[in-house]
């Protein structure tokens, strides 16, 4: 079976964040394999220097690095990535079950964004919008955007 893992550093803290964050990977363990991988984020000053920031992706960089799912298609959550319907999400994901490989990776990164050395490294960038959202919503969006995308794959009625 499939497997998608998606990595978030940060925890969800907030209940109604974390039954939505339930709700969608139950209702995705019917279509694939799923594991989510909570990673801390790197504490920063209140006002952190472009140093520190970059010294504290790269510090994250390594942790995340040490969780990828060997052999695993790498999609990582950046506001310069591609900003694909559901339909063509669904047909990426179809796409990357048919070359081979046997899972999916997606990282949401820290509050600072993602090391420049990772963005480098996957093979693919997702936008969810133009506008910014909190990084717990953006979970919770990934999520739902994953499992409408089995759904589709499926020919569920889910996604009209």
């Amino acid at each position: 079976m499939f497997q998608i893992t998606l990595i978030a550093m940060g925890k969800l803290k907030e209940k109604f964040y974390l039954s939505a964050a339930a709700e969608y990977e139950k209702r995705l363990s019917g279509y694939c394999k799923f594991q989510l991988i909570e990673l801390p984020e790197h504490r920063l000053p209140e006002d952190p220097q472009p140093a520190e920031i970059a010294a504290g992706l790269a510090r994250e960089a390594e942790l995340i690095r040490q969780k990828l799912p060997k052999g695993a298609w790498f999609c990582i959550l950046t506001p310069e990535g591609q900003n694909p319907s559901s339909e063509e999400l669904a047909k990426k994901l179809a796409q990357v079950k048919l070359s081979g490989r046997s899972g999916a990776c997606f990282l949401i990164g820290s509050s600072f964004g993602i090391d420049p050395t990772l963005k480098a490294q996957a093979d693919y960038r997702l936008s969810m919008s133009k506008m910014t959202f909190p990084h717990h919503l953006a979970r919770i969006m990934v999520l739902e955007q994953l499992y409408r995308a089995e759904a589709i794959q499926a020919g569920s009625k889910y996604h009209k």
